[in-house]
């Protein structure tokens, strides 16, 4: 296989080794299961180290154009829709990868409870058990430095805040947390780009979203954090949290209660709860990578390369036709405001729940990674039905015109509506909504769950079309 290569160009080599082998796939060159030359052979034949092609080889494997084949380096893949313009981006929707290792991990003392829970290590009560999760606000951080760059209104990052802060909470709400919980944040920046009034206003919004929470009855503290400058890993910022608690063993909701016969109330992630200042668009957390690429325009490429990574195809690089100021359609919110809307908790209404009406809740999913198909992790043969969701938010709409992902992949990137499933029994949904109404948070039963002779699976239904999914 003969690769034109330019040392002297402006493209790292790697990158145009991956950007031609491409490229013969997409012409029909190289078609399924051609076998690639063997790194050493390839890397002989155009005078390159074989770690260059090797990374080359890694990254078209992560965009599923080739397969590693035994004891032969690489052949090319099948086609498959599947995987879609997200994971081409560097991003796995499902982090398939990363179960493939954790899976095979201890589980902690309940296997299918949405975090991992621990026996108590902290104070060594034996009724009592230790949960502990990690994440952040992802690439939304992104955009912040996009709005602050064109304002220079260093504000904006107060909402990164919150992100970073609920999804870890709501993760937490999943396995019934109704207790303290004690919260860290690292920031990671590039202290060139992001200087301290970056900082202050992250740490700023922090300390106010904790008190606002505590005055709903969430009782919620920072335990400090770190503030890293690694400019070396990132062009912009990064900014996540650790959150801790301790809970009584009998409080947990270990995920074994999902099971056939349940109905599934979701809470929306658009319109303004009681506890919160401004409209939500519902966007969250979660696909803000296509979201930004897919939605913005090449601007943004050209006067912030900073924010992308160059490995990602020039056809990907914020590919879309909106300005941060241009109006949303069918929002009153612009496209701005609505990429950076503050991922929304629903805290407040979980723990009203869990006191007010104890064991009504037999599960619960915060649909974050993988989207609507998150659910399919935490049963046992089980067929999940979703045959009545929301309306597809204005902001949904406007990724998948933008970029024409199709809807299947856009419910395993997004909410696409809502965020968090409760899991009760049909003569408890009416309970779970009013409750939900009581804090401005539309609610209604958007499916149910059934048995399966099979492999757990859900059926979704979009206008008159039903995906399937499995694991």
């Amino acid at each position: 296989m003969k690769l034109a290569l330019d040392p002297h160009g402006t493209t790292p080599v790697f990158q145009q080794v991956v950007e031609q082998i491409h490229f013969k796939i997409n012409a029909g060159e190289l078609t399924p299961g051609t076998r690639l030359p063997s790194l050493r052979a390839l890397a002989k034949a155009h005078d390159l180290a074989v770690n260059t092609v090797a990374k080359a080889m890694r990254l078209l494997e992560f965009r599923g154009l080739i397969k590693a084949a035994n004891r032969s380096g690489y052949q090319v893949a099948e086609k498959d829709d599947s995987l879609g313009r997200y994971q081409a981006r560097g991003v796995s929707s499902d982090k398939t990868e990363v179960h493939q290792v954790v899976d095979k991990l201890d589980q902690g003392l309940f296997k299918r409870a949405f975090c991992k829970i621990t026996e108590d290590f902290l104070t060594g009560n034996p009724d009592n058990c230790n949960i502990i999760h990690s994440d952040g606000s992802g690439t939304k951080s992104i955009l912040a430095y996009l709005a602050y760059k064109e304002s220079g209104d260093p504000d904006v990052f107060q909402g990164i805040s919150q992100d970073s802060i609920v999804m870890n909470l709501d993760d937490l709400l999943c396995v019934g947390v109704n207790g303290r919980i004690l919260i860290s944040n690292t920031v990671n920046r590039n202290a060139l780009n992001c200087p301290g009034e970056v900082i202050a206003n992250l740490i700023t919004g922090s300390e106010k979203f904790l008190a606002c929470l505590r005055q709903q009855g969430v009782n919620i503290y920072s335990g400090g954090g770190e503030t890293a400058d690694v400019g070396d890993l990132t062009g912009t910022l990064v900014v996540d949290s650790c959150a801790v608690a301790v809970m009584k063993k009998k409080d947990i909701i270990s995920g074994d209660g999902i099971k056939a016969g349940l109905a599934i109330v979701g809470f929306s992630s658009t319109g303004k709860a009681t506890y919160e200042d401004q409209e939500n668009s519902g966007i969250g957390s979660n696909g803000l990578t296509s979201a930004r690429h897919d939605l913005l325009a090449p601007y943004y490429a050209d006067k912030y390369p900073e924010t992308f990574d160059a490995n990602m195809a020039p056809d990907l690089r914020y590919c879309g036709p909106y300005h941060l100021e241009d109006p949303l359609p069918g929002s009153t919110l612009s496209v701005g405001e609505a990429l950076l809307s503050p991922t929304r908790t629903y805290a407040p209404l979980i723990y009203a729940l869990l006191e007010q009406h104890p064991g009504l809740i037999q599960g619960l999913v915060h649909c974050s990674g993988g989207g609507q198909t998150k659910c399919l992790k935490f049963a046992d043969k089980v067929h999940f039905i979703k045959d009545d969701l929301f309306s597809t938010p204005p902001i949904f709409k406007a990724i998948q015109e933008a970029s024409g992902t199709a809807w299947k992949e856009m419910y395993k990137v997004f909410n696409m509506g809502h965020r968090m499933e409760v899991y009760c029994k049909p003569k408890d949904t009416k309970v779970v909504i009013a409750a939900a109404k009581k804090f401005g948070i539309d609610a209604k039963v958007v499916g149910r769950t059934a048995r399966t002779s099979g492999p757990t699976k859900l059926s979704l239904r979009h206008g008159q079309k039903t995906f399937t999914y499995t694991l």
